[in-house]
């Protein structure tokens, strides 16, 4: 594990001991997008993300993807940026309908974090020095709320919270069933597979990107509309993989072990790769 890595990874800990919360992906998922999506970019977007990162991060976007998710706890008005609920059994999203925070204030959601921040950083090119946006955080939140709204989950039912309240088990573990989508199946999947290696697990899916499913990628990233980021595609897939996979078949209390990884693992990998290659295609878009 890089040193720096290694130094975010025990602040993480940290602070999920101080603040006991659920992530969305956890922290090797928002690092497996940003590092697909790194390796993706124009070397007009790629000048601009170095431009762009903090110091810290050591040129690598994957090393700062989990920020946003560290930072709500001092930009608390963040918090409800990360998700997107959706009324009970509709398996549908509508921005209009959906997309607002707990007090009704539409546009305060993970679709329209995204393209909020779309729109800051497209001002990167005529930027001053009295710009009124912080780009490198718009960035930051950029990244990792593009990760959010693959996660199925970050779509999920309004009652229960994106599965947050069904309380379950994995495997011999008590755990929410939000988490499991967050970190469970991916962290199961490095110890099965990659010797819990998160670097494995990155190899895996850009060979699947590059191979099975390279006739696809081309229709991951076309747009519906003229907005640069489609969340509402994003967010319409991932509310249909929450109700396919994600909460089916699960009840309270209930055990999930083999066959719930088994079947659901595919459509994580699936998940992640989109979320890094549309968040490529979006900063290549933004800043080329």
């Amino acid at each position: 594990m890089k040193p720096c890595r290694a130094f975010m990874a025990g602040l993480l800990v940290f602070l999920v001991f101080i603040f006991p919360v659920s992530f969305g992906w956890g922290l090797d998922g928002h690092f497996t997008i940003c590092k697909i999506a790194q390796s993706r970019l124009s070397r007009a977007a790629a000048d601009a993300v170095q431009r762009l990162l903090p110091e810290y991060a050591n040129g690598e976007l994957a090393n700062v993807c989990i920020w946003a998710d560290r930072i709500k706890f001092r930009y608390r008005w963040s918090s409800a940026l990360h998700y997107v609920n959706t009324p009970e059994s509709l398996c549908t999203y509508q921005y209009a309908r959906d997309c607002k925070d707990e007090n009704g204030v539409e546009g305060r959601c993970v679709a329209g974090a995204i393209n909020n921040y779309t729109s800051q950083l497209l001002t990167y090119k005529t930027r001053s020095s009295s710009s009124q946006y912080n780009l490198t955080e718009a960035l930051l939140f950029l990244s990792h709320f593009m990760g959010d709204i693959h996660q199925p989950l970050h779509v999920g039912f309004a009652e229960d919270k994106g599965g947050n309240t069904i309380e379950v088990h994995w495997y011999t573990r008590k755990q929410n069933l939000h988490h499991i989508w967050d970190s469970n199946i991916i962290e199961t999947a490095e110890e099965k597979f990659y010797d819990s290696s998160v670097n494995g697990l990155i190899d895996a899916i850009q060979m699947n990107i590059t191979k099975e499913w390279t006739d696809e990628v081309e229709e991951w990233v076309k747009c519906n509309s003229k907005t640069i980021a489609c969340t509402d595609i994003y967010a319409s897939e991932s509310i249909r993989a929450a109700c396919d996979w994600a909460y089916k078949g699960v009840t309270e209390g209930a055990t999930l072990a083999a066959k719930y990884f088994s079947t659901r693992v595919p459509v994580v990998y699936l998940r992640l790769a989109q979320g890094g290659v549309r968040l490529a295609a979006v900063l290549n878009s933004i800043f080329g």
